[in-house]
């Protein structure tokens, strides 16, 4: 937060909320016709910080609120499934957000310029999203250099906000005690307020009409990876599994979760990915349930150390290593001489990538991570580590392995492109988060997992069966 000191005290109160950051300070236009909110993470019209933020600023102002989303071409790693399920989420905002007496326009190509549409409807100030990942930061540094209006930004996919970690976490035992000290502090439900002024569109504005396929005549788009038929995104999908989630599932995850053949976990990470559902939303739910059920709350527990310390300490590490989290640079310097000292180990297998990608290895249940990969476009996490352990074991070189593991997660993956995924490439490849074990071939002091332990673990014929990969071997 910067530069809120000469606005007065109303919108003062307003920049000095900790997940809002002031990128461009100074006064709203008095010529504005109205507030802007830029939507790019936080992609739901219901329980979100950046929304709210927009609405308590259009009230004030006199203004009515107009949110903005734009679609592009040549997001890095993304196709035909990631924007498909992205469009279903789009449907679900405009209907959320009508009844909050809020606007929406959609743009593409080639209507989407972010300053452009800022001019033509004369915001008088411009709200936008955190987002830790590099190209999205790009944008928003962008965009505060060449407004001309007041520009902040609102950190809404977390519980606690980003900034007041203040650092790079080394671990989740540095960052539980942390976050769990400021969970009562955030931990409060939204106030979704409705906009008080209607907004008077342009005439000849142009938007995007959602029924149609967004993507439409885009040439480049790779439509290689099609959608999946058993996921539909949006947030009302979303709170559907939620709902699902606490009142039939929440009982039985600290045993379920660990279970890739079982239905045992949230299965929300896609819908966290594109903002459908924020993490809070999530977790007042299960809070809500362990009211009514006190015996609930050790596996609501369990479950917050997933979401609110595991996720967030992934959001922490794209946070502040920026430019190294989806590289081999990002290791722990115990991590990089292991890696140097094993460089030159024989490996027994070794796969080119497509034979990675097409789940054609000598290891049945590594191929069935695979295939739930390509067809599901999820895995579960217990799969996750396995399956990244293995990309390591199987490549000629650590650096090699890391490029392929993030190639084949923002390919297929529908949560791909997401700090989860690049922490967790970075946990089972380079020991990001992790301490030094004992030595072995390949792996040096890295942590291993073996196909027979892993199997052991739960019931893998069932897993492998599930994914039809009995015979792919």
């Amino acid at each position: 937060m910067t530069d809120s000191q000469d606005l007065p005290d109303s919108l003062r109160s307003i920049a000095e909320d900790p997940r809002v950051t002031v990128r461009r300070g100074g006064m709203p236009d008095k010529a504005g016709k109205c507030v802007v909110y830029w939507m790019q993470r936080a992609e739901r019209g219901v329980d979100n910080h950046a929304l709210d933020t927009a609405i308590d600023l259009g009230n004030e102002l006199g203004l009515p609120v107009v949110v903005y989303f734009a679609a592009i071409t040549n997001f890095p790693h993304a196709n035909l499934r990631h924007y498909f399920f992205l469009n279903q989420g789009l449907r679900d905002v405009e209907q959320d957000l009508a009844e909050r007496n809020v606007s929406f326009v959609v743009r593409r190509p080639p209507h989407e310029n972010n300053l452009s549409f800022f001019a033509e409807v004369k915001a008088a100030i411009v709200i936008g999203d955190e987002n830790p990942m590099r190209v999205p930061e790009s944008w928003r540094r962008h965009i505060a250099r060449h407004m001309h209006v007041p520009f902040w930004t609102v950190d809404a996919d977390v519980v606690v906000p980003s900034r007041l970690l203040e650092k790079a976490q080394y671990g989740a035992y540095t960052l539980r005690p942390r976050v769990q000290k400021l969970w009562p502090h955030f931990l409060k439900p939204y106030r979704n307020q409705k906009a008080q002024f209607v907004w008077k569109q342009p005439r000849g504005l142009q938007k995007e009409d959602l029924k149609l396929d967004i993507t439409r005549g885009w040439k480049d788009l790779d439509r290689s990876v099609l959608p999946v038929e058993e996921w539909a995104g949006g947030t009302h999908a979303a709170m559907k599994r939620l709902r699902h989630f606490v009142q039939k599932m929440l009982a039985g995850y600290e045993h379920d979760r660990n279970h890739p053949e079982l239905d045992g976990s949230s299965r929300l990470s896609p819908y966290l990915h594109f903002g459908h559902i924020g993490p809070l939303t999530i977790a007042l739910a299960a809070q809500d349930a362990v009211k009514k059920e006190p015996g609930l709350k050790s596996a609501r527990d369990s479950y917050f150390n997933e979401l609110l310390v595991w996720r967030e300490l992934a959001i922490n590490y794209c946070w502040f290593q920026h430019d190294v989290y989806d590289s081999d640079a990002a290791a722990e310097n115990w991590a990089k001489q292991t890696i140097v000292e094993h460089a030159t180990d024989e490996r027994p297998h070794l796969y080119s990538l497509a034979q990675l990608e097409a789940g054609q290895t000598h290891d049945d249940l590594w191929n069935a991570a695979q295939r739930q990969m390509l067809d599901f476009g999820w895995m579960h996490n217990v799969m996750r580590m396995y399956w990244a352990k293995k990309i390591l074991e199987w490549s000629p070189s650590v650096k090699v392995a890391v490029k392929r593991g993030i190639h084949l997660n923002d390919k297929y993956f529908i949560d791909g492109r997401d700090p989860n995924g690049y922490a967790g490439i970075a946990w089972a490849m380079l020991g990001k988060f992790d301490r030094a074990w004992n030595e072995r071939p390949i792996f040096g002091k890295i942590r291993y997992m073996s196909r027979e332990s892993t199997g052991r673990k739960f019931d893998s014929k069932r897993y492998i069966q599930q994914m039809g990969a009995e015979n792919s071997a």
